[in-house]
């Protein structure tokens, strides 16, 4: 066994005479500062090779290593902050550190509903799932995320009085701060670990959806009746000049403002107009509201909005339920089928009733375009009334045999 009877002043580290430092991308070999007289070697038979040298700690040259560090780091950092400064920000996109979220507004299949503010303005804030819960398969994460940018870009492009207004968002973030009371009472954190959110203005009046069920015994109006298309149809006649298509249209994708005007709302499935019609196919809406060719997975194009158009505007005279006792293939079966629509009530203005009729026509070629529903409702007299008979006048209205409603 041998022995290492050197002194404490003589500690040596075990590394090669050579020293590598790292500077412009090379390999400088480091001799002159150190003498033979700093080495020490191992010696077998009077031969000494490179891999036996040692070098003394006390002689090595720290503070030229330092210099080499600092100019290795600098480089480093100059060259992160040129590649940050040449990645262009989406003109979308959110600064996290502005917005501030509250409370849950409500809790959907794909992610949660947040009222907060985005800076100093009452906004909500959908928050979606990245898909790295572990949980969705590959094609359901590719087909969220899909369907998440679809909806980003189409929405911020958008400037109109009935669209609902475009604020931000964020895609792929893990920096929401979620208040904690946001936890639901089974324990579960809506919240993912990473999620894109999109930010858009608060309307506190809510859904159209919701607005019509309150209503649903007194009933509305024929002037708000008229003013609620009117504003959805200018919405839709706006999107439809865009060469947008909503293909989800329905009361509960309706919001209402503090002065009940309406904001068409969720263009997560919304997309532009193809060119050719064959290139928009498959069944994308909610059951209820698809137009026939819809249904039956034929091609379509913005007409398919006008068919869900006239099933609202049914929906909004009446404050009710399209079809409220028949299930979901036994709808989608008789409307392709039997060409069902929901029963017009004998009340309703002939004027009304024409509209409906036409925009729910079987033939997309015979529905008309939005702007042209516009003008109709336009036209439309409301000074001497027209609305819906109250139920608790019904004894005198026959409009429907048997109650209807949710």
């Amino acid at each position: 066994m041998k022995m290492d009877l050197r002194s404490d002043d003589e500690v040596l580290v075990s590394a090669k005479a050579e020293i590598s430092r790292t500077g412009e991308g090379e390999t400088v070999s480091d001799k002159s500062s150190i003498s033979s007289s700093d080495l020490g070697s191992k010696k077998d038979g009077g031969n000494t090779s490179n891999k036996d040298l040692f070098l003394r700690a006390d002689k090595i040259d720290f503070k030229s290593w330092d210099i080499q560090l600092d100019k290795h780091l600098s480089r480093v950092i100059s060259r992160d902050r040129e590649v940050n400064t040449n990645t262009k920000k989406e003109d979308w996109e959110i600064e996290l550190s502005k917005l501030d979220i509250r409370s849950v507004i409500a809790h959907g299949t794909y992610g949660t509903v947040y009222r907060g503010v985005y800076d100093g303005q009452d906004v909500a804030v959908k928050v979606l799932d990245w898909g790295e819960d572990g949980l969705a398969t590959a094609a359901e994460t590719a087909a969220l995320r899909t369907s998440f940018r679809q909806e980003v870009a189409v929405w911020h492009k958008l400037d109109h009085p009935n669209v609902t207004k475009f604020i931000g968002a964020s895609m792929g973030t893990s920096d929401l701060r979620i208040p904690s009371n946001s936890i639901s009472s089974d324990g579960r954190n809506p919240v993912p670990s990473r999620a894109c959110c999109v930010v858009v203005e608060y309307l506190p009046g809510g859904t159209l959806k919701k607005f019509l069920i309150r209503n649903r015994r007194k009933k509305l109006a024929f002037k708000i009746v008229i003013q609620l298309a009117l504003d959805l149809s200018r919405g839709l006649s706006y999107l439809h000049s865009k060469k947008i298509v909503h293909r989800d249209v329905k009361t509960e994708n309706m919001l209402l403002d503090v002065h009940r005007t309406l904001k068409i709302a969720d263009f997560g499935v919304a997309r532009v107009e193809a060119q050719n019609p064959r290139d928009m196919t498959g069944e994308t809406g909610t059951l209820g509201y698809m137009a026939p060719e819809v249904l039956d997975g034929k091609p379509y194009n913005r007409k398919c909005d006008v068919y869900s158009f006239g099933i609202c505007l049914w929906e909004t005279y009446c404050c009710d339920m399209p079809y409220p006792d028949l299930s979901f293939a036994d709808i989608s079966s008789a409307v392709v089928r039997q060409n069902l629509r929901p029963d017009i009530p004998r009340c309703c203005p002939s004027s009304l009733a024409s509209i409906m009729r036409k925009c729910w026509d079987g033939n997309p070629d015979k529905r008309p375009d939005m702007d042209e529903v516009v003008r109709l409702l336009e036209a439309i007299d409301t000074s001497k009334g027209g609305g819906m008979i109250p139920e608790d006048q019904a004894s005198s209205c026959f409009c429907f045999s048997v109650a209807r409603g949710p």
